[in-house]
């Protein structure tokens, strides 16, 4: 069978994002790096809980990690950026192939 939507990535992105802090870390990271503390304090969540989430996040290849001295700096996966659009409307735009995430711009 012919599978333009690539169903296992796409089930891959859509499981890792099914979890609204999830979501918001992406939005957090579409504005540029963050280190775990930088990301718990605007969500404001626990340094735990949102490490928890960039693991998820990072097996799923949405996020990348890079070691800043002594921080661990995250970011969108360059695969994901260069998906990362405006839409006809002027709004942030994350097109996963099989589906698209928008979102009013930062």
């Amino acid at each position: 069978m012919d599978d333009p939507l690539q169903s296992a990535v796409c089930a891959r992105y859509l499981k890792a994002l099914s979890e609204p802090d999830r979501l918001k870390i992406v939005q957090c990271l579409q504005a540029g790096p963050k280190n775990v503390s930088e990301l718990a304090e605007l969500l404001g969540r626990e340094l735990v809980n949102v490490s928890h989430h960039l693991g998820v996040l990072r097996q799923a290849g949405l996020v990348q990690d890079e070691r800043h001295g002594k921080f661990i700096v995250y970011s969108l996966h360059p695969s994901v950026l260069a998906k990362k659009k405006k839409n006809e409307h002027g709004k942030e735009m994350l097109d996963l192939g099989c589906c698209r995430l928008e979102w009013d711009g930062a």
